[in-house]
């Protein structure tokens, strides 16, 4: 049989061709070989804006422009190359140092090798990610050199050649080929003496040897790094797991179990005797955590250090059910990591145990109420993680514990252990080596987890950067940002470079023969308004309606045409869909968009034509849709209203112009499209939400900048009609894309989620919370009423929708469309359309929408979005889910700092001699432990652990600091009832009842709240909110 292999034996190009062989399994099971060819070639850049050479051979595009060259003319210089120098870094470097090279004071001018970023990639993608920005970005100067197939450094792999051998191999012949070539560029030239060193950048000893046999530079990351400035800074930032993991010695006898093989972990979870989840942590008790699992109802318990077994909040893990005699209730009790392991010793690790003699304690304590009488009490199915199937491990925000640093603090530059405490409790405490121990106390900092050993204790990692001193707005503002990963750096030059030339100066066309008026309807003539919160500037949406002959009203919802200007696959548009969404903080906004777009071009301001898309629907008065139009429009805005400034002029019979009645008019559709989503089993749910006005200059009480959020019916109007409009919309774009159409969906909680709620209200307030259906719950929670404390119900809808599972965007074909439904909308099909400035999954559903309708756009073509791209839409999905968790999550913290900074401008205008009397407020107890409760204070919607020491007995002053008032919990006794959720706390040897304090479940309390300062643990140096129980009403 005559081979297929071509013959090159007559061919004086052979050697321009290579081949490149892998060997992969099929799916059923055989090995497959696949050979490629490569075609070397040599007109492929060195980019150096030194060479001479290259420019004439280099590539160009379609219009004749070559790329523009990246590196330096004038490269960076230190001590060692005074004439600067070229980095050459291999995998290992980036893997060690990754946030080196992020760094702007350092590590510019780097060659990174084809070779390097394949290998880098197989080996973690989040590490490639954030390499392949760096190579995308303008300023650090990172350039991308395809190695593989310039002809003079493509590396042929010898017999008997390991992979890691060949591609150390490839560095050294890069690094060897750019001396040479850039030698020879300027010889004979006034640049000849300006050639800068080519430094390899290697953590392999044996890649350094070579190196230097070669004659070619080769330097560790960290005796490079001793060469820069600020060294001591630098070297705290590398990763020095993988070095100590190959010359650490014997450990002591305690390890933590070993992890099971992937192949018995997966063989495990398809036979059902293993299962997977995502690793949870109580935020009241670190040594207790939970697995949700799809085999059973209920999560199932991790319960102490050594059963979590070295797994972090948010890993994905592998877990398997301990035997029925282990099983345990879960804790009563409130357990922080400081409290418990405050006197660690961070260089304490040779012969550490990994669980202590007092967690081991606390631990008993648990089992000992593991025999309950109610469900709360009975013990749980409790399991062990026996693998981690993918680590969530990310960049955390925290302090350095000025414990952890003892003696060492004023000990020169010498490294030193230290324990880093993060700002999430769930995340332990993280050993860390630098050599900035001093400088580091006191402020906020960024350290990253680099590997947690079976004979470490605690998670080890390195610092990547300080955020400033503790307390102070930048600080804690950023640190805020960085801990629920919200992308905050200014928008790129690529990505402004997509905005309109005009600028500010863009208006829509004047003729109508312009392209830009191309399939849009002329709806100027409407009088359109919009509602918003005060001050808002990126009006998404407005709002019309008008009278029809026939007796129907015209209603429209106008929405802002973001698509027009965010075209698919640029800049912006892969920028957008990285944010997400737009993140609302108190005193500053994260935009999706540039500012000129989200303020400006696309707001929808008035007194100004702007694009828009618009939804027209036919209504009857009793708000049946008669009919549905979508179109592609251009509206003229007549005025921008607040809430407060709406309801106003709908309320003043004076006000009888057309705009006034038609907002008349909403508001009436309004509340019968609001009373038939409430009869179909429409959820009204409660959040605990303030406001802050920070343009407030009172010179009396600085909490008067911190409000309730009030709702008025023209908040109410506005919302249904964008609920209307976007359940109109979904159903056309799913009628178009069965299986692309983007949605939101709501899926029904499991009434084991409502089991313990049931039972509070049903034990203390002898209610009954219905949970077979969204209709159900909506009545019964209309039931749950207190008349002598009105906030009750508001307090069982907040914890009710603590119940509910979280909404999310999924692709239509995901699902069957019995799963489409939104529970607390009651709706069988909803999706976003309504605010495509600050979300993405609005801005895609705008496109699926101008599909469906047929809109050709400017130049013709339909955009067909989404139609045949439905992984692509997933990954869109799974990340704008977790952006918009996290923008809610940072938007309450954000809520949650200021009114701590409220309080203390309070305590600082009016504490008299210096003591913090604090502000009396009413408060609701949550949840009850053996050793505290958990009280909501509405005023400041903030909820917060109260401790023993936090009671104030009979008799008892406000006064104390933290640690002063810490003492006193020892000198406490208390009585718990688990099946009444009751807790009396009374002094030791004081046993008259009139002495104590009970507090019960749902119970109203006078409570005290200030602002103090922790000297120690997690809040080290910044400022709390603290809440002490004053006394309870019954």
């Amino acid at each position: 049989m005559k081979s297929l292999r071509r013959d090159f034996s007559s061919n004086p190009q052979a050697a321009n061709v290579s081949s490149k062989v892998f060997v992969r399994s099929t799916k059923s099971g055989k090995v497959q070989k696949i050979v490629r060819e490569l075609y070397l070639r040599q007109d492929i850049p060195c980019s150096s804006k030194l060479c001479s050479i290259c420019p004439a051979t280099a590539p160009a595009d379609a219009n004749g422009n070559i790329a523009p060259f990246v590196l330096s003319d004038r490269p960076a210089g230190t001590a060692s190359f005074p004439r600067g120098h070229y980095l050459v870094p291999d995998t290992n470097a980036l893997l060690n140092g990754m946030d080196l090279f992020e760094q702007t004071g350092a590590f510019y001018d780097v060659i990174i090798l084809q070779t390097v970023l394949e290998e880098l990639k197989n080996q973690s993608l989040p590490l490639y990610n954030r390499l392949v920005a760096l190579i995308k970005t303008d300023e650090k100067r990172f350039y991308l050199f395809f190695n593989e197939f310039r002809l003079e450094t493509h590396v042929r792999r010898n017999p008997e050649e390991s992979i890691n051998d060949r591609n150390d191999r490839a560095v050294r012949t890069v690094a060897r080929w750019y001396d040479e070539h850039l030698r020879a560029a300027t010889r004979h030239t006034k640049r000849e003496k300006m050639v800068p060193s080519i430094v390899v950048i290697t953590d392999d000893k044996e890649n350094i040897r070579k190196a230097k046999e070669e004659n070619v530079t080769a330097l560790s990351l960290q005796n490079y790094v001793a060469g820069l400035e600020d060294s001591d800074r630098l070297l705290d930032m590398i990763n020095e797991s993988r070095e100590a993991k190959e010359t650490k010695g014997a450990r002591g006898e305690l390890f933590y179990p070993e992890y099971y093989s992937m192949s018995k972990m997966m063989t495990g979870v398809r036979a059902g005797t293993l299962h997977q989840g995502i690793f949870n942590v109580s935020p009241y008790n670190y040594l207790e955590g939970s697995v949700n699992v799809p085999a059973f109802g209920k999560p199932l318990l991790i319960l102490g250090r050594d059963n979590s077994n070295r797994a972090i909040a948010g890993d994905v893990v592998v877990i398997e059910v301990l035997p029925k005699d282990q099983w345990k209730s879960p804790s009563t009790k409130i357990v922080d990591e400081e409290a418990v392991t405050k006197n660690d010793n961070p260089d304490a690790e040779d012969n550490e145990e990994v669980v202590t003699e007092r967690e081991r304690k606390a631990l008993q304590e648990e089992v000992k109420k593991a025999h309950g009488k109610n469900s709360e009490g009975r013990p749980q199915p409790t399991a062990k993680v026996v693998g981690i199937i993918k680590r969530n491990w990310r960049q955390y925000v925290g302090h350095v514990d000025s414990g952890s640093t003892g003696t060492q603090v004023n000990s020169g530059r010498r490294q030193q252990n230290v324990f880093v405490l993060p700002m999430d409790k769930r995340v332990p405490k993280i050993r860390v080596r630098t050599r900035q121990g001093a400088e580091l106390v006191g402020q906020r900092i960024l350290v990253t987890i680099d590997a947690w050993d079976r004979d470490s204790r605690y998670p080890t990692g390195h610092f990547v950067r300080s955020l400033g001193e503790l307390e102070t707005k930048g600080a804690e503002t950023e640190a805020l940002l960085l801990e629920y990963d919200v992308q905050y750096k200014p928008f790129p030059k690529a990505v402004l470079d997509c905005l309109p030339s005009e600028g500010h100066g863009w208006k829509v066309p004047a003729s109508k023969d312009d392209i830009g008026w191309k399939g849009r309807r002329d709806l100027r003539d409407l009088l359109i308004c919009s509602i918003d919160p005060p001050g808002c500037q990126d009006i998404d949406d407005a709002l019309h309606a008008r009278p029809l002959p026939n007796g129907n009203f015209e209603v429209g919802v106008h929405i802002a045409d973001v698509s027009h200007f965010v075209k698919p696959n640029n800049p912006m548009d892969l920028e957008a869909s990285v944010r997400g969404t737009t993140v609302y903080l108190v005193d500053k906004r994260i935009d999706m968009l540039p500012m000129l777009l989200g303020t400006d071009l696309c707001s929808l301001k008035p007194h100004v034509e702007r694009y828009a898309f618009s939804v027209i629907w036919e209504v009857t008065p009793n708000a049946e849709i008669v009919s549905a139009d979508f179109t592609k429009s251009v509206i003229f805005s007549r005025e921008a209203f607040s809430y407060e400034q709406a309801q106003k002029r709908i309320d003043d019979p004076s006000q009888k112009d057309e705009l006034t009645q038609s907002m008349r008019t909403l508001l009436h559709l309004s509340k019968v499209l609001r009373q038939k989503r409430m009869d179909a089993g429409a959820l009204n749910l409660a959040s605990p939400e303030v406001r802050i006005e920070t343009d407030n200059d009172e010179v009396g009480d600085p909490l008067t900048d911190v409000k309730t959020k009030a709702m008025l019916a023209t908040n109410s109007l506005v919302e249904e009609f964008m609920l209307l409009a976007n359940i109109t919309v979904a159903s056309k774009i799913y009628s178009a894309f069965p299986q692309t159409a983007m949605l939101r969906r709501h899926a029904t909680p499991p009434p084991q989620n409502f089991e313990e709620l049931t039972n509070q209200l049903a034990k203390k307030r002898n209610l009954e919370l219905d949970v077979s259906s969204s209709k159900a719950l909506a009545d019964s929670l209309d039931h749950c009423v207190d008349e002598a404390n009105p906030f009750f119900n508001t307090l069982v809808r907040i914890l009710a929708t603590r119940c509910m599972t979280s909404a999310e965007y999924f692709c239509a074909g995901a699902h069957a469309e019995s799963e489409f439904r939104h529970y607390g909308l009651a709706s069988p099909i909803y999706t976003h359309f309504t605010s495509p400035i600050r979300r993405y999954a609005d801005l895609l559903v705008h496109r699926q929408l101008a599909s469906a309708i047929g809109y050709e756009g400017e130049d013709g073509r339909a955009v067909i979005e989404g139609v045949s791209t439905r992984n692509k839409l997933e990954d869109i999905c799974r990340n704008i889910n977790y952006r918009h968790r996290n923008a809610q999550f940072a938007g309450r913290a954000s809520i949650e700092y200021y009114v701590g900074q409220a309080l203390k401008a309070r305590s600082e205008k009016m504490s008299v001699g210096g003591v913090d009397s604090g502000i009396e407020e009413q408060g609701y107890v949550m949840r009850v432990f053996e050793n505290g409760v958990v009280v909501f204070v509405p005023r400041f919607g903030i909820e917060g652990v109260v401790r023993l020491e936090d009671f104030l007995l009979p008799g008892e002053s406000v006064g104390g600091s933290v640690e002063e008032r810490k003492t006193l919990a020892v000198r406490r006794e208390t009585d718990f009832d688990s099946e009444e959720y009751t807790l009396r706390v009374w002094e030791k040897g004081q046993a008259d009842p009139n002495r104590s304090v009970t507090v019960e479940l749902f119970q109203k309390v006078q409570v005290n709240v200030s602002s103090v300062k922790e000297e120690g643990g997690r809040g080290a140096g910044k400022r709390k909110v603290r809440i002490l129980i004053m006394g309870s009403e019954k």
